[in-house]
C-alpha cells in the first residue's frame, strides 16, 4: 500500500483536488507593489483593542498601496465560537469605517476568493491535507490524550522540550499498512504535519518590525486536522488560506512569532511563497510605576465596545492608535492637520519592537481636540446618534429643540482657541444640564459659591442687576459695561487693578460680582461664556432661578 492509498482512504472521493483550487483562485489582477492584507479574528464574541490595532495596520497598508484588505473569520476552534460574533466584528469595523474590500456576512460573499469563513472551507483544506499525505509530509496519529499527557510529563521530568517530535513522535514511523489497518479498525486519529526540521539548526527570518532574526528550525509534528470535526488547526488553515487568497503581508501579534518556523515549513512543503510578516508588539498600559499588558479581565478599555459606549469619536480612537502604530505619526499629523490618517504612509520600521503603550489620557486629549473642531451641526448629529443608543434623556433634550442644543454646545467654540470641555459625547449632558429647566429644577443642587456666600448679599446683587441693568438685547460690550456699573453700585470694584491695591475698600471685585450671577444661574463656578448663557436662558427663566434662592 502507498501514501496515495492512505490519502484516498482518509479522504475518499473528494469532489475537487489541489489543481482545481489553484485554478479557481488565480493570482489577483493587481499592479506590482499592491499589498493584500487580511484581518483574521476568531469569532469569540469580543473585539479586542489589540485586534483592532492590527486591523488598522492591515487597512492602512492596503490603502497606501491601492491593494486589498479583506476579512477572514477563523472559526476552526468551534468550542470558542460565540453566536453573533461575526456581526460584532463587522459592526465594529463599519463603526470605524474600516470596511474590508472582501468579506462574508449574513450569507453574502463580497469578493472572488471566498468563502471567507474557515468552517465553510473544509473541503479545500481536505484537498491540501490529502496532498501532504500523498507526498509523505503528513500522517495519521493514533495517540490518545492519556498517552500524550504521559509523554509531556516525561519530557518535563527529564527537562526536555515538550512537544511531538523526534523519539517522542510515536506514530511518525508507522508503516502505511499499519496506518491503514488502524483506520479500518475505527481507531480515532488526528493528522499531523511531518516536519523535516532540525531544532539544533537555525533559519534566518526577516520580520518587517523586528528585523533579521535567527530562529531554530521547527521539528514539531503539529496537528493539522482534528479528529472531532475534521477541521484543520490554525497553523494549517492560515497557510492554505493566505496562499489561495494571495495575502502578501500578514499582520499579527508577536505571540505568534515562535510559530513562524512551522508556518514557513508548511508553505515550503507545498512549494508556496510565504507572505511577509509583521509581528506587532503587545499593547501595554502604565499602572503606577509599572507597565503591563492590557488585560481583557482587568481593563474595560481592552474591549472596543468601551469606546463606543463611552461616546468617543471614532477618529479619536483611530488617531490614538496611529500614534503607537508609527512613532512619526504625530509629527506627520501636525504637519498635515487636514489630511486623513489613510494618507499616512505606514512603515513597519517606525513601529516599536517592544510594547506599544496605549494611554487613555492621550486618547482623551485627542478626543477633546477633535470634538472642539466639529461644527455645531456635526456635533449635533454625532452626539444624537450616540445618545439614541446610550442616553434616552439626552435624545429627548436634543429633539425638543435642536437649534437651542446647537447654540449651547457652540458657546466659545467658533474662535481661534475653541473650548475643549467635552472629552466624549457622554460628557456633554454633564456639562450642559443646567441649561435645561427640567434638569435644573429637578436636581439636588450644589451651588459652588466662592468668596461671597452670604445669602442676603447674593439675593441683593441679583435683584439689583436683573431689575435695573440686564437687557437681553444688549451686545456683549454693552452688557459688560452695565455689569461694571451694577458692580460699583452694589459696592464691588469694577477695576481689578484698583481692587488689588485696596481690597478692604470693597465687598469684592467684579470677578466676585459676576461669580454670584454665574453660580446662581448654573450652580457652577466654571462655565462657558456667561453672556451667551444668559442670552440663551432669557430673563423669565433667569428670574425663576433667582426665586428658588430666596
Amino acid at each position: 500500500m502507498t501514501n496515495k492509498d492512505l490519502a484516498e482512504l482518509i479522504f475518499p472521493n473528494l469532489e475537487h483536488d489541489v489543481e482545481y483550487y489553484e485554478a479557481k483562485y488565480p493570482n489577483r489582477n493587481l499592479e506590482s507593489g499592491c499589498e493584500v492584507t487580511r484581518f483574521a479574528p476568531s469569532p469569540t464574541g469580543y473585539m479586542h483593542l489589540g485586534g483592532f490595532f492590527q486591523a488598522l495596520i492591515d487597512f492602512n497598508i492596503a490603502k497606501n498601496s491601492n491593494g486589498v484588505f479583506y476579512l477572514r473569520n477563523e472559526d476552526t476552534d468551534q468550542k470558542r465560537e460565540v453566536s453573533d460574533a461575526v456581526k460584532l466584528i463587522m459592526d465594529t469595523l463599519k463603526h470605524y469605517d474600516i470596511v474590508p474590500d472582501e468579506y462574508e456576512f449574513e450569507g453574502n460573499i463580497v469578493g472572488e476568493y471566498g468563502p471567507y469563513i474557515q468552517s465553510e472551507r473544509k473541503e479545500i483544506y481536505h484537498a491540501y491535507i490529502k496532498r501532504l499525505i500523498e507526498i509523505g509530509r503528513a500522517y495519521p496519529c493514533f495517540c490518545t490524550k492519556e498517552e500524550l499527557d504521559d509523554m509531556r510529563k516525561n519530557q518535563e521530568s527529564r527537562k526536555k522540550r515538550t512537544g511531538y517530535y523526534g523519539v517522542y513522535s510515536k506514530c511518525r514511523n508507522l508503516s502505511v499498512d499499519e496506518q491503514i489497518k488502524r483506520i479500518k479498525e475505527g481507531i480515532p486519529y488526528v493528522i499531523r504535519f511531518k516536519s523535516n526540521g532540525d531544532f539544533d539548526k537555525k533559519i534566518i527570518f526577516e520580520d518587517l518590525v523586528k528585523g533579521r532574526l535567527s530562529l531554530s528550525e521547527n521539528d514539531i509534528d503539529d496537528v493539522i486536522m482534528k479528529s472531532d470535526n475534521m477541521l484543520p488547526t490554525y497553523h494549517f488553515a492560515h497557510v492554505v488560506d493566505d496562499h489561495l487568497m494571495h495575502t502578501t503581508c500578514v499582520v499579527r501579534g508577536e505571540e505568534w512569532l515562535p510559530s513562524v518556523t512551522k508556518h514557513i515549513e508548511m508553505f515550503n512543503a507545498f512549494g508556496f511563497k510565504p507572505p511577509k510578516y509583521i509581528h506587532t508588539p503587545l499593547i501595554v498600559k502604565k499602572e503606577g510605576e509599572t507597565v503591563r499588558k492590557i488585560s481583557k479581565r482587568k481593563d474595560p478599555e481592552a474591549s472596543m465596545s468601551y469606546y463606543e459606549e463611552n461616546g468617543y469619536p471614532t477618529l479619536a480612537v483611530i488617531e490614538a492608535l496611529m500614534t503607537i502604530i508609527n512613532s512619526n505619526y504625530e509629527e506627520w499629523h501636525t504637519a498635515n492637520p487636514d489630511k486623513s490618517f489613510i494618507e499616512f504612509k505606514y512603515s513597519p520600521k517606525k513601529m516599536s519592537s517592544s510594547g506599544a503603550l496605549f494611554d487613555l489620557e492621550k486618547l482623551n486629549n485627542i478626543s477633546k481636540d477633535i470634538i472642539s473642531k466639529m461644527s455645531k451641526e456635526e456635533l449635533l448629529d454625532k452626539s444624537l446618534t450616540w445618545a439614541k443608543v446610550y442616553d434616552k434623556e439626552l435624545v429627548d433634550l436634543i429633539e425638543k429643540d435642536k437649534d437651542y442644543y446647537m447654540n449651547i454646545i457652540n458657546i466659545e467654540r467658533v474662535q481661534k482657541k475653541p473650548r475643549k470641555d467635552y472629552t466624549t459625547y457622554a460628557d456633554i449632558k454633564n456639562y450642559i444640564w443646567y441649561m435645561y429647566d427640567e434638569l435644573f429644577f429637578d436636581k439636588d443642587k450644589d451651588y459652588q459659591w466662592q468668596n461671597i456666600i452670604d445669602k442676603e448679599e447674593i439675593i441683593s446683587v441679583l435683584d439689583l442687576y436683573f431689575d435695573k441693568y440686564y437687557d437681553v438685547n444688549d451686545d456683549k460690550d454693552t452688557w459688560f459695561n452695565k455689569m461694571k456699573e451694577a458692580c460699583e453700585e452694589t459696592g464691588y470694584c469694577a477695576n481689578m487693578k484698583e481692587y488689588k491695591l485696596n481690597p478692604d475698600n470693597y465687598k469684592g471685585s467684579i470677578a466676585d460680582f459676576s461669580m454670584i450671577i454665574r453660580v446662581a444661574l448654573t450652580t457652577k463656578s466654571m462655565t462657558p461664556d456667561l453672556y451667551e448663557i444668559m442670552n440663551l436662558l432669557g430673563l423669565d427663566r433667569i428670574k425663576k432661578r433667582i426665586d428658588i434662592l430666596r
